[in-house]
């Protein structure tokens, strides 16, 4: 399923861009956006804690709408890491979540490993995978820094 020629050429900029904008979908709830930062290749892969590996954007935007059929996450990014080369960078991000259950809230990390490719159409996500954590994981990566440059 390929994207809007509008929505992924309103998607530009650094991995940092994109994956600022892949969580801001995220709290948003909005799966379009979201999948906006994914790259338009068959291979794309995403891993959820304790699930199976989605390949292909199909599989991937249904985990996705299924996760946000009731709005958007509680989610924010801490920047843990990150390797980048010419037309790839790889960032580890521990994920601090909180969720509203019957019996109250509750907060977790997930630790998560996010690929991106520099593609004809900019850069792109290709690899999210994601495993539980804890919460000192999480104090020790510290809060995200962004950079202008």
């Amino acid at each position: 399923m390929k994207r809007s020629p509008q929505r992924a050429a309103a998607l530009a900029g650094t991995p940092d861009d994109i994956e600022a904008a892949f969580y801001e979908a995220l709290q948003a709830g909005d799966v379009e956006r979201l999948m906006a930062c994914w790259a338009d290749e068959d291979e794309i892969v995403c891993v959820h804690p304790g699930g199976s590996r989605l390949t292909g954007a199909a599989a991937i935007r249904a985990a996705f709408t299924a996760m946000l059929e009731h709005g958007g996450l509680n989610v924010h990014p801490v920047q843990a890491g990150r390797v980048q080369a010419l037309a790839s960078s790889v960032h580890s991000v521990a994920e601090h979540v909180r969720v509203v259950l019957p019996d109250g809230p509750h907060e977790a990390v997930v630790l998560a490993t996010n690929v991106y490719h520099k593609t004809p159409q900019g850069w792109r996500l290709v690899a999210h995978h994601a495993s539980a954590g804890s919460l000192h994981e999480a104090e020790v990566a510290g809060p995200v820094r962004h950079m202008l440059h």
